[in-house]
């Protein structure tokens, strides 16, 4: 039976019964790790004397927040104002009453647990402490998901023996420890959702005189203070001037904002290490925030000779307290962790939740094999057209488009260039990553190219030169689905890790050239996955622009999970080329429907 509202958050047909009943909740457990540090646990187990399997979620994020008697709120909907990231740790009642041991940790340094040391372990000491406890049956798995997902990813790389497989869900960046610099700022267009999120936590952190640093990190510190791109956010230099007391993940950004040398290379060494199954993926909401979505699919991309399964939600963030997906989670743990044949391993292995159909949709691979990557070229008056330049005639001729930016000082304004495509005369269907090929010119030595891509219509209008046909209406709706970012000084593209359709740009220090003053420059612009079907009549929207904003004060946003970026300090001219000799062009991915 089809459903009447299709529903974005639950992708599974699988709802085996509760079998337990009754819950024992063991608070503030103390678990020592082979260096003698002690970390603080919640175990949360069905009332029985079997043992049974358990899932980990391990997490920087507060516990207190995490227990079944922590909130009096029932789940809420990504547009409450309770909604609150964090609570990532899984729906306890659900998990014991499912027949599984729900542990709930932190690691050193955080919360109640004790500091000191190294936290490269704690996950794998944890996880065989638990599978030798007399409630555990041997057999661990692990939840929750953003910081729980990429502890997972990263545990899943040492092979604790007990560790059967894992549910990865919005994982964070495979490039790096528990997620890197390349995913959670693309192109190095510095994301400030780090800053944003670093209110929730509770490490231990030592706020007295700032005290010098080595003298390699001194210099970076006193040319970070000097860049006025930072000190027009007195938010920043507010962390900056505390020299890594204040949220040091944040300060270490700003201070080397460039992926370090031999982290690719030394994360891709790493991906052949996890070995047990594997279920991952992000939602299209991610691509707000990045890392999530970026890391889902280049773990799926690297992840070879295992059992494994990607999955896409919708625009919609799932409810906190999160309880979303969990009788797919169960299901799967079902299958690794009680023998069950749950049957998921004869599905598709991807999946994917399509806007403007409102419909779940299977594949065997991402990106999707039957891909057809189709260009979308820009040309003058800010239109998109499938034709390409004819060299040795009038298109030769066709001047750029242009637009000043002035800084966040001086505008809340943001200019912006806007191509559209005539109403489309039958329905397309685009799923995965998108790129723009971009010749362009600025009177700066660098600029942070930000592409939108947006469905607008339906438009029933004409263009023509008649009064009142002159223009597109400025009314018709919208609505973003993605988005793209590079900073202009590095564009520098990794030829051996690029793809026709996902530039893979070097992001070091030593990489980055600045751009020469006026001069025409090709730039590879990749543009976060998303799935979308175009209706007829509605056009295809490609915006380019080169600042966002904070949506609230003092550096604040209206939306915890739609971060701004840092942007440039300096009023810049943007020349925008689409001619014969640079043929600028959207390249999408098209999907053939039946």
């Amino acid at each position: 039976m089809s459903e009447l509202v299709p529903s974005p958050e639950l992708p599974t047909d699988h709802r085996r019964e509760a079998t337990h009943s009754g819950l024992v909740s063991e608070m503030d457990v103390y678990v020592a790790m082979r260096d003698g540090v002690r970390l603080c646990v919640d175990v949360h187990r069905p009332d029985t004397g079997d043992p049974l399997p358990a899932l980990l979620a391990f997490s920087i994020y507060n516990k207190e927040l995490l227990s079944p008697e922590a909130s009096a709120l029932p789940p809420q909907p990504a547009w409450s104002p309770l909604w609150m990231g964090p609570t990532e740790a899984g729906d306890t009642r659900f998990i014991t009453s499912h027949g599984y041991v729900h542990v709930v940790g932190m690691p050193r340094s955080v919360g109640k647990s004790e500091g000191g040391g190294s936290r490269e372990f704690d996950s794998y000491d944890l996880i065989e402490w638990i599978a030798a406890q007399p409630w555990c049956d041997g057999n661990v798995g692990m939840i929750g998901i953003s910081g729980f997902g990429a502890e997972q990813m990263h545990v899943a790389k040492q092979n604790p023996p007990s560790l059967k497989a894992i549910f990865p869900y919005d994982p964070r960046g495979a490039y790096g420890t528990l997620g890197g610099f390349r995913e959670e700022h693309p192109g190095g267009v510095l994301s400030l959702f780090r800053y944003l999120v670093g209110h929730f936590g509770v490490f231990h952190q030592d706020k007295g005189v700032p005290g010098e640093l080595p003298p390699a990190r001194e210099a970076l510190w006193r040319e970070a203070m000097a860049n006025p791109d930072y000190r027009m956010y007195g938010h920043l230099l507010n962390v900056l001037s505390m020299k890594g007391q204040h949220m040091p993940a944040v300060f270490e950004t700003l201070v080397d904002p460039f992926e370090p040398p031999g982290m690719v290379e030394r994360s891709e060494s790493e991906f052949e290490n996890i070995r047990i199954p594997v279920y991952t993926g992000a939602g299209w909401y991610g691509y707000t925030y990045k890392t999530h979505l970026q890391g889902a699919q280049s773990y799926w991309r690297n992840l070879a000779n295992i059992p494994k399964k990607l999955l896409f939600l919708g625009h919609t963030h799932l409810e906190r307290p999160f309880h979303g997906l969990h009788h797919e989670i169960v299901r799967w743990y079902d299958h690794w962790l009680k023998g069950i044949d749950t049957g998921i391993l004869d599905e598709p292995p991807v999946r994917y939740w399509v806007s403007g159909l409102n419909a779940w949709r299977t594949g065997s691979d991402w990106p999707l094999p039957e891909t057809e990557w189709t260009k979308l070229y820009l040309t003058n008056w800010e239109r998109l057209r499938s034709q390409e330049f004819t060299p040795g005639s009038a298109d030769d001729l066709i001047p750029p488009d242009s637009f000043v930016q002035m800084p966040l000082t001086n505008t809340r304004q943001i200019a912006k260039l806007r191509f559209l495509t005539d109403p489309l005369p039958y329905d397309v269907l685009i799923a995965g990553p998108a790129k723009l090929k971009l010749w362009a010119s600025i009177d700066q030595d660098d600029t942070n190219w930000m592409i939108v891509l947006k469905d607008v219509g339906p438009d029933p209008s004409v263009r023509t030169a008649r009064e009142g046909e002159l223009d597109i209406p400025a009314d018709l709706p919208e609505r973003e689905l993605t988005r793209g970012w590079l900073k202009a000084s590095n564009r520098a593209l990794d030829p051996d890790r690029s793809t026709p359709w996902k530039p893979f740009h070097k992001l070091t220090r030593e990489a980055a050239e600045p751009v020469p003053l006026n001069e025409v420059v090709e730039y590879d612009i990749e543009i976060l996955a998303t799935a979308n079907l175009f209706r007829a009549g509605h056009r295809i929207c490609l915006e380019i622009t080169s600042m966002d904003r904070p949506t609230g004060v003092a550096g604040a946003t209206g939306v915890e999970y739609v971060p701004y970026h840092i942007s440039s300090a300096r009023t810049t001219l943007h020349h925008v080329f689409h001619d014969p000799e640079h043929p600028s062009h959207l390249l999408l991915p098209v999907i053939p429907q039946e």
